[in-house]
């Protein structure tokens, strides 16, 4: 049983809905591991109230919040100063309340960037050309970290051409937008849609024309393994699953909130994505 103390340090994640979300059970392991008096709470707020309720927080003395959807825009606009990666993304899904301010970042990229290193450790930002399925908050997050990290060129494939236009104008640098995915000298193909999620339709794209020694990556983490993942691994290519992106980015949160650096591990895999379906 966890007993908190009157110096107990709080933190949750804020969204609507928020029964889902996955985040209160990854922390809870970090904070047993490192014996912690504290709590990460799941907190529903609507979304008129996301304002509001976020300086509540503060005026309580929690440390921050995650934020999931539908707030993560709502939560840029809050915020008294932002990090970069908030300002490339376009949104925040960390709060930090520190010396009376709301400050926010977004840990999407990293997160991102942490796992496909883990997942596929042989794979460089340089090696080439990168493909990305979708143009929505989670495209615009990984596409600003495989810039920022050195990626020579993006292409976005989305079924709503001019929103990745949009997205290409307002990132800059070297992205094209293509009403088809050209995998023929990509070195990593990175699906940031819905498609192929439990209860969503399939992705349904052929691999066929990938280099053998491209990465392929899918930020879907219900099933483990989405029927892109299958596919890549059944032709011999490396596969990283989504379920490490949502274990890194909630490492920078939680060190700044609970003044511990914590680890993604095989225990967290397990604990976190047990109950997950593997395919």
């Amino acid at each position: 049983m966890t007993i908190l103390t009157g110096h107990a340090r709080l933190a949750g994640i804020m969204g609507w809905p928020v029964a889902h979300s996955r985040s209160p059970r990854l922390h809870g392991l970090w904070l047993r591991r490192h014996g912690i008096d504290g709590a990460y709470l799941p907190l529903p707020v609507r979304p008129e109230r996301f304002a509001d309720a976020v300086r509540a927080l503060a005026e309580l003395g929690f440390r921050g919040a995650n934020v999931t959807i539908p707030h993560k825009e709502a939560a840029f606009a809050v915020c008294d100063r932002v990090e970069p990666s908030a300002e490339r993304a376009g949104a925040v899904n960390t709060l930090v309340f520190r010396d009376g301010l709301i400050e926010g970042s977004n840990t999407d990229g990293y997160g991102f960037l942490a796992n496909l290193r883990e997942g596929a450790p042989g794979w460089r930002a340089d090696a080439g050309p990168a493909v990305i399925l979708g143009a929505g908050g989670s495209a615009r997050a990984v596409a600003a970290a495989l810039l920022d990290a050195g990626c020579p060129r993006l292409v976005l494939v989305n079924r709503t051409p001019a929103r990745a236009e949009a997205l290409a104008r307002a990132l800059g640098g070297p992205i094209d937008v293509a009403d088809r995915a050209p995998l023929g000298d990509a070195a990593l193909l990175v699906n940031t849609t819905s498609l192929g999620m439990q209860g969503q339709p399939p992705l349904g794209i052929d691999l066929a024309s990938l280099p053998a020694g491209a990465v392929v990556a899918d930020i879907v983490y219900v099933p483990r393994e989405t029927g892109l993942l299958a596919a890549a691994r059944a032709r011999g290519l490396a596969a990283v699953d989504g379920l490490g992106m949502l274990l890194h980015q909630a490492r920078p949160g939680f060190a700044a909130w609970f003044g511990a650096e914590p680890v993604v591990d095989a225990e967290l895999r397990d604990f976190v994505g047990g109950d997950i379906p593997a395919r």
